[in-house]
């Protein structure tokens, strides 16, 4: 019998389009979660059983690629709501033995067969929200065992195999189910878990959603693991596998998707040049396009670089006015022009140029807020888009002995993704983070599906060069299209307001993105608000669940630290 849509037009009417807000708080405390010293080496993720498995290979002596291949299966398992072998990453790397960072873009493609009027009714209409992103018609060509393999292939040092001795393991012998994926199982964050098939029965055995503390398994994941292991990325994307990944996708009972075993078979991830700019005497590199984020990040920080922040407070309306004017900035050219730069020339330089940056930023130093900003206007003229993304991502960071540096976001998009379960994990719903509606034939959105083409992401990992050309600081954050904020938000506090690593993450999050001030609600004086609004600001609060993990370089060694809103621990030796 074939879900109904109808079934949850009433979830959809309680949580309206403020998506990202979904997620509920997991965790109470304001300190840092699980902040860790190391000398030699430094993990931090967003689960304890991934930091422990991280941990684990780096006190062996393995890279971290390597830790950072052993957590990314773990979480598959054990955070499988945020990220997997079943969606994509990006990847910053700083390789110690040639003194360089490097990009690695593991983001989902569409499907050959896909067009710009994939998410069209009948009419030509854009689908509904919900009926885009439950089902196979969501799915992209998941990207992150092949990423990962490729990181390995050039900066692996133990065996491929033996990364995921840990996952397969917990997923033989059963792992603790956390509060937060209770949390979201209990709230029916995503209505696909409602769908009768294989993702409701392993999230709802014996009809009822899993509750923390309970012991759960997953011996079809520690199959595909094996696979994995055993064949290299040729066990995932041919084979067996690869055909239940494609018969689940164009056989979805609601939304069949255009996935082949082509499509799977021709996935190549790619090494691109990062993005690097300076700010005061460090430099903070991030990643290019696709994602939008190391570019808007580049350009909050140049607008606030000319401004003297060490004698404000930063839960101050000074510091918020001026963190929340150069957002604004930064979200209307990165919503005009940020896209795939194989398919689309997105205007990198002319966006960080500074002499533009300095015009623009005059509205930082006006006393009320400026409004709705209007993108830059350069060569490339095309209308603005403002594609939602969603926030259930992961972030992990790693330090190795030898010094190499790896700091990765990771995302099969909204939590449980697209709810088609296959081999024990969940596919992604990548395909929504394109825009829904492609624009008018004769001025089409830049960020509009096309085949072979990544969606637009505002995942951020970031390194930080500090004035020696070392890595100083490894960061980054789930949080869907608020990411940018968190992290610019969080770097200017290490940087300007030199705050701890702990100190840095229980900030109460600011963040503006061109619409209106989210201020979060539990952690916001109750003042700020009421001086914002006198400021002509429309402000809201609510959650703002960042989820950032850090690792940085102190004269000891490695502070690494876990945001306190969710589950995520450092661990270091």
């Amino acid at each position: 019998m074939k879900w109904r849509w109808w079934a949850v037009l009433g979830w959809v009417t309680a949580v309206g389009l403020a998506a990202e807000e979904l997620e509920p708080e997991a965790a109470t405390g304001f300190e840092a979660r699980g902040q860790a010293q190391g000398a030699e080496y430094m993990a931090a993720t967003a689960n304890p059983l991934a930091t422990r498995a991280a941990a684990e290979i780096l006190a062996k002596g393995g890279s971290a690629v390597d830790a950072a291949i052993a957590a990314q299966m773990v979480l598959t398992l054990t955070e499988p709501q945020s990220s997997g072998i079943g969606g994509g990453l990006f990847m910053l790397l700083w390789d110690a033995k040639a003194e360089q960072v490097l990009s690695l873009d593991g983001r989902e493609v569409a499907p050959a067969k896909a067009s710009p009027e994939l998410f069209l009714d009948e009419k030509g209409q854009p689908l509904s929200w919900v009926e885009s992103v439950v089902g196979g018609r969501a799915v992209g060509v998941p990207g992150a065992v092949a990423a990962l393999y490729e990181a390995h292939l050039g900066y692996g040092k133990l065996p491929w195999s033996s990364l995921f001795d840990e996952a397969i393991t917990l997923a033989e012998q059963g792992f603790e189910v956390s509060p937060r994926l209770a949390g979201l199982l209990a709230r029916e964050f995503n209505p696909g878990l409602k769908r009768p098939g294989v993702a409701h029965d392993y999230f709802a055995p014996n009809g009822q959603w899993l509750r923390a503390g309970d012991t759960l398994t997953n011996s079809a994941l520690a199959l595909s693991l094996k696979r994995i292991a055993a064949q290299g990325p040729k066990g995932f994307y041919q084979g067996e596998l690869a055909q239940q990944m494609v018969t689940a996708v164009q056989q979805d009972p609601d939304r069949p998707g255009l996935l082949t075993l082509e499509d799977l078979a021709s996935y190549r991830p790619q090494w691109r040049q990062p993005l690097c700019s300076a700010y005061r005497r460090h430099q903070v590199c991030g990643m290019a396009p696709p994602s939008s984020g190391g570019v808007a990040i580049a350009q909050i920080l140049t607008l606030l670089e000319p401004h003297d922040l060490s004698g404000i407070s930063p839960t101050s309306a000074d510091f918020t006015h001026l963190f929340s004017q150069a957002s604004r900035i930064a979200y209307a050219d990165r919503n005009r022009y940020a896209a795939d730069p194989d398919f689309i020339p997105v205007p990198v330089r002319q966006m960080l140029d500074r002499d533009y940056l300095k015009g623009r930023g005059s509205a930082l130093t006006a006393a009320r807020d400026g409004g709705t900003a209007l993108p830059g206007q350069f060569q490339q003229q095309r209308a603005p888009d403002s594609t939602e993304e969603l926030s259930s991502t992961t972030h992990l960071v790693m330090a190795d002995k030898a010094g190499n540096v790896v700091s990765l976001t990771s995302s099969i998009e909204m939590g449980f993704g697209s709810t088609v379960m296959v081999g024990g994990f969940l596919l992604n719903n990548q395909l929504t983070d394109f825009a829904r509606d492609p624009g008018p034939a004769n001025a089409p959105l830049a960020n509009r599906v096309e085949a072979g083409k990544r969606p637009r992401s505002s995942m951020s990992p970031t390194l930080v060069l500090n004035p020696a050309g070392e890595p100083w600081l490894a960061i980054g954050s789930p949080g869907g299209s608020r990411i940018i904020g968190y992290v610019s938000q969080a770097l200017v506090a290490l940087m300007d307001f030199q705050l701890s690593p702990a100190e840095a993450l229980a900030l109460p999050r600011i963040s503006h993105r061109n619409d209106y001030l989210m201020l979060e609600s539990e952690r916001t004086d109750p003042a700020l608000p009421k001086a914002m609004e006198a400021m002509g600001y429309e402000v809201r609060q609510g959650a703002l669940n960042s989820g950032i993990q850090l690792l940085m370089r102190t004269e000891q060694g490695w502070v690494g630290a876990a945001d306190p809103r969710r589950e995520g621990t450092a661990a270091g030796g």
